[in-house]
Order: structure tokens, then C-alpha cells, then sequence
């Protein structure tokens, strides 16, 4: 078996890595976005409620948090799929962070904006959906990338609950051949693969949805 051969054999779990990462990044996208809006709400008990959650799970590490929810529910009577406990530790963890950068694109619309927009006699939910959600998703978007990339470094620990993608199956084939240095660099291959892809599309994104005269630092 060649180093080709090897790649190969691997990219077949490379479809359950990109599921991973698609779902625990939609999780947290959906998360982080609703954190960010609620916040908007400017109520004093739910601020403490989700400054709470922000900074609790910005802190639990991803394996801990993982293994809380799909070894430790089970003890109260909680069985957890694996896929769903990948959402619930890693995308729930990438959502407390997108919240942030949600949270600081919002402060990035003009002021002046909104109030010329209240001045029209638009309603506070006009404002919100109108002028301030679609310019904060620009400017989220380069927050969103790190994080995006984050997500799919992390998307390994899916081999400790039995998900069946790249780093599981190289494990295997490594105990089985004893060629671990050339199963782990295609490894690297393929993961460095899927992060230009996702580079590729979110930049197509980005690019799409530009601010005019918007610099990109």
C-alpha cells in the first residue's frame, strides 16, 4: 500500500468529518446568532443568563464537555446519538464564541443609521431586520471563518464516540499496517483540503456580500 493508496482509503471517512463539521458549525451559527439577538433585548436577568453561558462554555474544554454528554447523560437515562453529542459539546462551544463576534458586528453598524431609520418611523423590528442583521452578518464574516476553522479542528474528537471519520478509520489502518507516519501525514492532506474548501466558499461568501467600501484588514 502506497502513500496514494493510503489517502485514498481515508478519504472515505472524510464525508463524516465534513458532516461533523457542518453540523456542529450550523449549531453554533444558530446558537451564537440567538445569544446575539437576545442580547439585543437589553433585559438585565437574561444578559446575566447569557453572559453565564458565554463565559461557562467558552471555558469547558471540547473533550470534557463531550464526554459529559455522551457518557455522562446516559447515567440519568439520557441516551445521546454521537452526532448529536458533537452538536451539543463542540457546536455549543463555537456558539458561545460566534456570539462574541455577533455581539461585536453589531456595534460595528452605524449608529447614525439606526437613528435616521427611527426618525422614518420604522419600528424597532424593522431596524433590527433591515439595517442592522444583514450589515452585522458582513462584518461577522471574517470572526466566522476563524471559528468555522476551529470547529473543523476539533472535529476529531468524533473517533472517541464512534463516529466513523478520517482520525477512526487512520487509527485503524495505522494498527494495522504499523505505517503511521505516512497514515497521519495524508491525514494532514486531507484536513488541509478541507479547510481550503471551506476557505474557498466562505471567501465566495464574503466576496458576494461585501460592505461597499468596506476594508478587510
Amino acid at each position: 500500500m502506497n502513500f496514494w493508496q493510503i489517502l485514498a482509503q481515508l478519504a472515505t471517512g472524510a464525508g463524516y468529518t465534513i458532516l461533523v463539521t457542518v453540523a456542529c458549525i450550523a449549531t453554533g451559527l444558530v446558537t451564537g446568532l440567538l445569544v446575539a439577538l437576545l442580547t439585543r433585548l437589553r433585559l438585565r436577568a437574561l444578559d446575566r443568563l447569557l453572559a453565564t453561558y458565554t463565559y461557562v462554555f467558552r471555558g469547558v474544554p471540547v473533550l470534557v464537555l463531550l464526554f459529559l454528554v455522551y457518557f455522562g447523560l446516559p447515567g440519568l437515562g439520557l441516551n445521546v446519538p454521537p452526532l448529536v453529542a458533537m452538536m451539543l459539546s463542540l457546536g455549543l462551544i463555537a456558539g458561545a464564541y460566534l456570539a462574541e463576534v455577533f455581539r461585536g458586528a453589531f456595534a460595528s453598524v452605524d449608529p447614525d443609521e439606526i437613528m435616521a431609520a427611527e426618525a422614518m418611523g420604522m419600528s424597532r423590528r424593522q431596524i433590527l431586520l433591515a439595517i442592522e442583521l444583514p450589515q452585522m452578518l458582513r462584518f461577522a464574516v471574517p470572526g466566522m471563518l476563524n471559528e468555522f476553522t476551529t470547529v473543523l479542528k476539533y472535529s476529531p474528537f468524533a473517533y472517541t464516540v464512534g463516529l466513523p471519520e478520517i482520525m477512526k478509520q487512520a487509527m485503524a489502518l495505522a494498527a494495522t499496517t504499523l505505517r503511521g507516519l505516512e497514515i497521519y501525514l495524508a491525514i494532514g492532506v486531507l484536513y488541509f483540503g478541507i479547510y481550503k474548501l471551506m476557505l474557498f466558499l466562505v471567501r465566495a461568501i464574503e466576496r458576494r456580500y461585501a460592505v461597499p467600501g468596506f476594508i478587510r484588514l
